[in-house]
């Protein structure tokens, strides 16, 4: 496995042995899904692909479940939100006998710890070896028989991206830029900021407008391209952009995993003085439910003894080779969160439209390279501190400086008009009585005011609920 770079999910029939052997890349970029059944193993490139075969266990998995309603939908490897399905988590080999006996062995892993071949460096160290090691990633991601462009949000990520691969010299590259109309204060596009990168370094952008009447139309499409249910709206702007760029290119790199690799989310500069594993802290400011509330959401069907949510945290936090409450928390997001959000996200939601999306950001090299870092430089300068020192000496400071952005969706953050009949048709009583899943009650106060039960870190319970609901049905579930 050492011999391979980038993402990768296959498959190897050793025709002699009568062995399969399956294998899924080192930051989970690519999936694997698996259905034990009878006797035999299914395994597909997304879980639909196996449910279209029949005979799957469809029901719930109330582990799942919990893990869902705690971390806006990321169900860890190998759980899925199905009994029937499992999926192989990332950096991990799985063999199968010709007995039918199986074993899974993880093949690497990032030390989340201080090296001594690092111990005089400072920022400015640290910042050029980062920028070495984001140069060959996206220079290897541009290795393809067809032309490769950008996702260009015009945050930090993705401007970088850009600005090296005009380093580089590459000209004429194809940029793209997705916007929204504004909802009330919301605004639904960050155009100011890639067409400053674009005129930069003179690449050939395109915006692509969408207007709100088109929002709830796609959503019907990206909740088919869901392997498994996502509750972020950007899963929707990710689906319309890629169907748009799908009709130039057919390879582009994106910016996606900056944030967990390089500690650019609130919930991180808590834990950077924690005492102890530093779990309480993460919990607090991740998890989107206190445990109390499981009890009002979910139907005693689905209701555990135990929080299986906080466990997994518990048993992650207390793994050997982090050096700090930080480091375990940006271990955890690295290995579990990110591979089962945002890169999950973007590639189901690309790979609909046939449009392949390269992530340099985790190259594994860099990774390793920034788990190593210090906690306090990656959150310096209001956090992606060490990205930031090196971006600069490529990308204007105002792109730097600028205020964190998300992928803007104002018509479906904030739930109301046609989004908000959506869900009330969706989460009608007969219906939410009928899955058995969540209490009618809790569903009702949910409808009566969507933007007034936020979870942790600002998402829509009602959305949660609602989301899992259009996901099921539309897999026929």
């Amino acid at each position: 496995m050492e011999h391979l770079f980038g993402m990768f999910a296959f498959a190897i029939y050793e025709h002699a042995r009568g062995r399969l052997v399956l294998v899924r890349d080192r930051l989970g970029i690519k999936p694997l899904y698996l259905a034990p059944r009878g006797g035999s193993l299914r395994f597909a490139s997304t879980l639909p692909a196996l449910l279209a075969g029949g005979g799957i266990d469809t029901d719930l998995d109330p582990v799942a479940i919990h893990h869902y309603l705690s971390w806006h939908a990321v169900v860890p490897p190998p759980l899925t939100i199905l009994k029937g399905v499992r999926k192989l988590p990332p950096a991990t080999l799985m063999t199968v006998e010709p007995d039918g006996t199986c074993a899974t062995e993880p093949y690497w892993r990032a030390e989340f710890r201080r090296r001594l071949e690092h111990a005089d460096w400072v920022e400015d160290d640290w910042a050029q070896a980062v920028l070495a090691a984001l140069t060959t990633a996206v220079k290897r991601r541009m290795v393809a028989d067809v032309p490769v462009g950008v996702l260009l949000s015009g945050g930090l990520d993705s401007s970088l991206i850009v600005g090296l691969l005009a380093q580089a010299g590459q000209r004429g590259l194809q940029t793209f830029s997705v916007g929204f109309e504004d909802v009330g204060e919301r605004e639904g596009n960050e155009f100011r900021y890639s067409d400053m990168i674009a005129r930069e370094f003179e690449t050939c952008h395109h915006r692509i407008h969408v207007p709100t009447e088109r929002m709830l139309p796609a959503l019907d499409g990206a909740v088919a391209a869901m392997s498994e249910p996502m509750v972020s709206h950007d899963a929707v702007a990710f689906y319309l952009l890629s169907e748009e760029v799908s009709k130039s290119l057919k390879v582009v790199q994106s910016g996606q995993g900056a944030d967990e690799v390089f500690g650019g989310y609130s919930w991180y500069p808590p834990l950077l003085r924690a005492d102890g594993s530093g779990a309480d802290i993460y919990q607090a400011q991740f998890f989107d439910r206190r445990p109390e509330e499981f009890a009002e959401t979910l139907t005693d069907r689905y209701l555990l003894d135990a929080d299986p949510s906080r466990a997994f945290l518990d048993r992650h936090f207390s793994r050997a080779g982090a050096d700090s409450a930080l480091d375990r928390a940006l271990r955890l997001d690295t290995e579990v969160m990110l591979a089962d959000d945002p890169v999950k996200r973007v590639d189901n939601m690309t790979m609909a439209w046939g449009l392949e999306a390269r992530t340099p950001f985790l190259d594994h090299e860099l990774v390793e390279l920034a788990a190593a870092c210090p906690p306090e430089l990656k959150l310096a300068h209001g956090g992606k501190g060490v990205l930031k020192t090196a971006a600069g000496r490529v990308i204007p400071d105002v792109v730097i400086d600028r205020p964190k952005g998300y992928f803007p969706v104002p018509a479906l953050s904030h739930i109301e008009g046609a989004t908000l009949e959506l869900l009330r048709q969706t989460l009608d009583e007969s219906a939410v009585r009928a899955r058995g899943v969540f209490r009618p009650g809790q569903v009702r106060m949910l409808l009566d005011a969507p933007n007034d039960h936020l979870t942790t870190l600002e998402g829509s319970k009602l959305w949660q609920l609602g989301l899992l609901e259009l996901w099921l049905r539309r897999h026929g579930i």
